[in-house]
């Protein structure tokens, strides 16, 4: 994995191309998503639940997106930093900054842990 690899996944991401997404993830990836009831917050483990959590937030925030998005790579490690912003059905707006840890095997993401900042919704303007 390169920087311009996660550079192309993250254009993935902004497209809301599923394929293009889960094309760079081992098929025994483990995704610590940003929120959840335990100290990791939610863990999705395989293609499939990633797959759904990652769609599941393209529709829920249709607009969604990683805007500003800069990567490094390390040996097997990689971060990813960026702004995410998206809108709800019921008009608010998240808009934060944030970031994921990578760790990599054989050219794949074995794990993703994504990190973004506790700021209050931002209500919609009427």
């Amino acid at each position: 994995m390169t920087a311009t690899d996660l550079k192309t996944l993250f254009d993935a991401f902004n497209r809301h191309d599923i394929g293009g997404v889960m094309h760079f993830f081992s098929e025994d990836c483990v995704f610590n998503a940003v929120g959840g009831p335990e100290v990791y917050g939610n863990r999705f483990v395989g293609t499939g639940p990633i797959a759904d959590a990652f769609s599941g937030v393209w529709t829920s925030m249709p607009d969604a997106e990683w805007a500003n998005h800069s990567h490094f790579v390390d040996g097997d490690r990689g971060v990813s930093e960026w702004t995410f912003s998206g809108t709800a059905a019921d008009g608010s707006r998240i808009e934060a900054e944030g970031c994921d840890l990578f760790t990599f095997r054989d050219g794949k993401i074995v794990r993703k842990q994504a990190f973004r900042k506790n700021r209050p919704v931002l209500q919609p303007r009427y």
